[in-house]
């Protein structure tokens, strides 16, 4: 059985298999592994198993030769059956180790046990619900903080620190609980929409129909903090990069933005979290500060493939906060309550454009002086969230008010007020569900030909980016110069595993976007996705997905609003696949 691969945000999961995070945030890739706890249907605790990476194997005798069965390494050469024997069976030089790690885990649903693994959790926590695979996370997705109670340093299954592990680096990363790893993830659509680049919009992570594409490649740099002990300080940190279609839903503005906003490049890179942790374990249960640029906070799925159950995303998520720059702190008050509390620069803002001003070349009735603030959502901003979980860990609520200040337009100034809640019924089946509200302020009002002449003319901050520069709103009131954007958006993940490699995900979803501001049409929006993740080791995904979206109030699909094109169709049916090969 695998680990614990947490994700941040959740952010999300525990670590995510990049990121791990007991929520979706920090192992958005592979999670932590060690000792875990299971619920089975009738919620008895299952037999704690170790489950340790093998980043360091048990060296061979004095005097052994290159290749020599390590001691302790009897019998057949199997590490699932004796874990003495995983350096013998991986080899000496790096490409053979790299590949005999992926050989190892075929069709296996986690690496082999380590009898010697300290636990992976304490003892007293609420029991992990869940296992990696089939599922993107082991923790109820939270974000901001790396999983409290739950994560072990070094603890990511990954081939690339198990080839390196008898390597001088490879020492001195495990030697210092660093580890380098990552993903690729390469996909398709075929939809039926026909423009190109961009008629899926706004479905979001295949925006252009009928496409081959390189969603992401991510790699990372990790150092977790120890927050199962309650002994010591600790510290942690990370440092990612992100290649692929994937970076126009992380991009901030003022970092590499140019590409996006400037370019509209196909492909390009970002580097979405950069950040360091301070864990003191002697406050309550836990309090954990994270200072840098992290994953947004709330909802159930994130930017990094690994992090979600689908390839593609939902309205509700592609449409709310992607990433912020501050200090966060997480509190465990007890095993089973957080409280989350955090400052930061607004949503995919940056600090040197907190009171910035550039030449305003139109005056007007919206911004009549003769300067105007570079991006007005960056300013000081603030997060609060609690997270209860009961029913031995079977049951998570977890509402969040995100990145809140005076709401006025920016380039994705949201105010975000939302929750979302998780259930499991059995080892089978179990539920995610997320609700929010969403507003910026003072938005200008398109259809107001006053307007559309100040937009013409340069007169608002963002009239001069070239390409997908922030909607304005379609108000209900013509007349009016500027209004509120509100958009409300719900879904739900229901899921069945039928076996230890297999997850069969249900989306059904409703967004309405009331002013438009969001997605561009201002419409409902109604969906429904299956998908299902198949797992050929802990380190090859396959999920194949089939959706149906359909606007309620305007057309909204099948159209390229930075090329001109109009949409014209009001349904959108699309079948997508990807493969997540992790590293």
């Amino acid at each position: 059985m695998f680990a614990a691969r947490i994700c941040a945000g959740v952010g999300a999961g525990a670590l995510l298999a990049a990121q791990p995070i007991a929520m979706a945030e920090p192992l958005a890739g592979h999670a932590p592994l060690g000792m875990m706890t299971q619920l089975v249907s009738s919620d008895v605790p299952v037999p704690q198993s170790s489950v340790l990476v093998a980043q360091m194997p048990v060296p061979a005798g004095p005097g052994a030769p290159p290749g020599a069965a390590p001691a302790g390494c009897v019998g057949p050469v199997d590490p699932y059956k004796n874990y003495a024997c995983l350096d013998a069976y991986l080899g000496d030089d790096f490409f053979t180790r790299f590949y005999n790690y992926y050989r190892l885990e075929w069709g296996e649903a986690g690496p082999p046990s380590d009898p010697s693994a300290p636990p992976s959790r304490r003892d007293y926590w609420p029991l992990t619900p869940e296992t990696t695979p089939p599922m993107p996370f082991t923790e109820w997705p939270y974000g901001g903080t790396t999983a409290i109670g739950v994560t072990r340093p070094a603890s990511v299954d990954s081939p690339l620190m198990s080839a390196l592990s008898n390597t001088a680096f490879g020492r001195l990363l495990t030697d210092h609980n660093f580890q380098i790893y990552g993903w690729v993830d390469p996909g398709f659509n075929v939809s039926s929409n026909t423009v190109r680049p961009g008629g899926n919009s706004p479905l979001s992570y295949i925006y252009t129909p009928n496409t081959v594409q390189l969603d992401q490649a991510v790699v990372y740099l990790d150092r977790f903090p120890d927050t199962v002990q309650k002994d010591h300080i600790d510290w942690g940190m990370r440092l990612s990069a992100i290649y692929g279609e994937n970076y126009r839903y992380t991009t901030a503005y003022g970092i590499a933005s140019y590409q996006l906003l400037k370019k509209n490049s196909v492909n390009g890179y970002d580097f979405p979290m950069e950040y360091g942790e301070l864990f003191i374990p002697q406050v309550a249960e836990g309090l954990m500060l994270r200072l840098g640029r992290y994953i947004s906070l709330p909802d159930i799925e994130a930017q990094l493939a690994p992090n979600n159950y689908m390839y593609t995303h939902s309205l509700t998520y592609s449409f709310d906060n992607y990433t912020n720059e501050g200090l966060q702190a997480t509190l465990a008050l007890t095993p089973q309550l957080m409280l989350q509390f955090g400052v930061s620069v607004g949503t995919e803002s940056v600090p040197w454009h907190v009171g910035l001003r550039i030449p305003n070349p139109f005056p007007n009735a919206l911004y009549p002086r003769n300067t105007f603030l570079k991006d007005p959502g960056a300013q000081p901003s603030f997060t609060g969230c609690f997270r209860y979980t009961w029913n031995a860990g079977a049951d998570n609520i977890y509402p969040c008010a995100n990145a809140l200040n005076n709401g006025q337009w920016g380039y994705n100034n949201l105010q975000w007020h939302g929750l979302t809640y998780y259930h499991k019924f059995n080892d089978h089946w179990h539920i995610s569900y997320e609700f929010y509200d969403e507003w910026q302020d003072r938005v200008p009002n398109i259809n107001n030909p006053a307007v559309q002449n100040i937009a013409a003319n340069g007169g608002t901050p963002f009239a001069r980016i070239p390409f997908n520069a922030p909607n304005m709103a379609q108000c209900h009131d013509p007349n009016a110069l500027k209004c509120r954007a509100t958009a409300i958006g719900t879904t739900a993940y229901i899921n069945y595993s039928p076996d230890a490699l297999d997850n069969i995900s249900f989306r059904p979803e409703f967004y309405d976007d009331m002013e438009g501001q969001r997605t561009g049409t201002k419409a409902r929006y109604v969906g429904f996705g299956v998908g299902w993740q198949h797992w050929l080791s802990p380190q090859i995904e396959f999920r194949p997905e089939v959706d149906y979206y359909r606007s309620i109030g305007g057309t909204a699909f099948n159209g390229n609003a930075n090329a001109g094109i109009a949409p014209d169709k009001n349904y959108t049916v699309v079948g997508a696949m990807d493969v997540i090969i992790h590293f």
